[in-house]
Formats: C-alpha cells, structure tokens, sequence
C-alpha cells in the first residue's frame, strides 16, 4: 500500500527550496508528480535518481539517452518525464528484478557501451530512519502517522541515499523481421516472435478472456 501523504505540491516545493533545489530541479519534481499524479516516494527518490545519472554522464544537450529500469514501481515514470526515455521511442527496458536501480548510457553503436548504474545504497538508509522502516516495509512503518515525515526525509535526503558506479551495458541487437500470420488466431504478428507458427497470445501467455458480443 502506498503511504497516505499529507504533503501538497506546495510544502514540497517549500522543503526544495529549503534544501537550496535550483528551479530546474523543482520543475522535475512538478512534472513527475503530476504525471504519476501523487508525490509517491518512491517517485520523489527517481528524480533524485534520474538527476544524478544525468550529471555523471554528461551527454551533449539534446543528445538522445538510453536508461534500463530494474523496477516496475514508480522509478520509470522520472525517466520519461526527465531524460524522455520511453518504451514506445524503445529508449526505455524495464526489467522486474526488484531493485530500486536504474542504469543510463549515450548511444552506441557497438555491442557495449559505458553507462551509470544509481541504486539506492542500503548501507545508507540507516541514516534516514523513517525512509529505512518504509524501503524494508518494517511492520513499524504507519503511512498514516509517517507519510509527511518520510517526504521531508526524501528531500532531506536527496542524493543521500544513492550510489552509483560505472558499468558496460549489453546494447539490444535490432533484428529483421517480416509480418507474418499466428497460425492460430489468424493475426498478424513479427515472424520473429512466433513460435511453432503460434504468437504468445495463443501459447497461453494471454492477458485476456475473449468474451461474447
């Protein structure tokens, strides 16, 4: 369950500018919350995230940025409001594996390339008590009478929670493809996602239930 904040838009951007936040950077957190549409802690910690991958790796203005997100929750929206890495401009893998991480690189065209891994370090949330018992999801943790106090901690924290180190990451091979025919449900699908002439869809990894008109 996602704490109940009682912070509005405009005590976090007071605590920003509290803590010395360019207008810039309020403008990111602005954005972000607006897209996710609440001040999600774990949103708020992406911007600081995504910020920082940002400055470590420097690219040339407007160059366009590749990002790999190792967590469904709350972390790629930052990405896509901040860097414009996205899953439909195929800038932006999500992968589920559960760790508060995201990793940035500038394009290549080589099977490697140099990129900056930020992760929440948890040898450093012992410093942020309140943020410590909500990332471990200790029983102790009460969104009722902690939300607005995780959020300063947050913004206290900025950076403070955060590591990074310098990684290779493996550049996604662009493979030719040709529309082709599931041999089952008769649509049209990449050939090259067919298995047996059958799509995902039919091989039981279906989302849906069809039901009648």
């Amino acid at each position: 369950m996602q704490p109940r904040l009682n912070h509005t838009w405009d005590d976090i951007e007071a605590r920003l500018r509290s803590k010395g936040s360019s207008p810039e950077m309020i403008e990111h957190f602005r954005r972000c919350i607006d897209f996710h549409t609440f001040a999600a802690p774990g949103l708020l910690v992406g911007v600081f995230m995504v910020d920082y991958a940002l400055e470590l790796l420097n690219p040339p203005r407007d160059e366009k940025i590749y990002a790999v997100c190792e967590t469904t929750k709350c972390l790629p929206d930052p990405l896509q409001m901040i860097a414009h890495c996205t899953t439909g401009n195929h800038r932006l893998r999500v992968l589920p594996i559960g760790k508060f991480a995201i990793t940035m690189n500038r394009p290549a065209e080589t099977p490697l390339v140099d990129g900056i891994r930020v992760f929440v370090d948890g040898d450093k949330i012992v410093r942020y008590p309140t943020f410590a018992l909500w990332y471990t999801k200790d029983p102790c943790f009460d969104p009722r009478a902690r939300g607005s106090a995780l959020v300063d901690e947050i913004i206290d924290a900025g950076r403070g929670l955060l590591s990074h180190e310098r990684v290779r990451v493996k550049v996604p091979q662009k493979w030719p493809w040709r529309s082709a025919i599931c041999s089952i449900c008769g649509e049209m699908v990449p050939d090259n996602l067919l298995v047996s002439g059958a799509c995902a869809d039919c091989r039981s990894q279906s989302y849906y239930e069809k039901t009648a008109y």
